[in-house]
């Protein structure tokens, strides 16, 4: 497994961080609205950015005086492409993984330790 892979997998194995990504699904989004949601400090939400992005699974950018969030779903890819060499899934398909993340975070968040099974 590559080094990338291994972020990728790391970073998508948070809850809270899969929740990130399904907000950041519908639009960019200023980091202090990203946080907005949470209930833990703006400063332990910008570490689990800091996690996506070193993963490649989100951008920040700078717009004046405010940091902008972005996801980068072409991050998934090599994740995909590993899992579907084992026959175990097919390819991400981000139509259909948009309505998955739509629906998890529509039924109730899963908690830690729980696990979510694709419909």
């Amino acid at each position: 497994m590559t080094d990338t892979l291994s972020a990728v997998f790391a970073a998508l194995a948070d809850p809270t961080r899969r929740r990130i990504l399904a907000m950041l699904l519908e639009d960019d989004m200023a980091v202090t609205d990203v946080a907005e949601p949470f209930e833990m400090s703006l400063a332990a939400v910008s570490k689990h950015l800091a996690i996506l992005a070193a993963a490649g699974l989100i951008s920040q950018e700078k717009r004046g005086r405010v940091k902008w969030c972005k996801l980068e779903p072409d991050a998934l890819r090599e994740a995909s492409v590993w899992m579907v060499g084992f026959g175990l899934v097919e390819p991400v398909n981000l139509d259909a993984f948009e309505r998955f993340l739509a629906e998890e975070l529509g039924a109730g968040h899963a908690t830690e330790g729980e696990s979510v099974t694709r419909p």
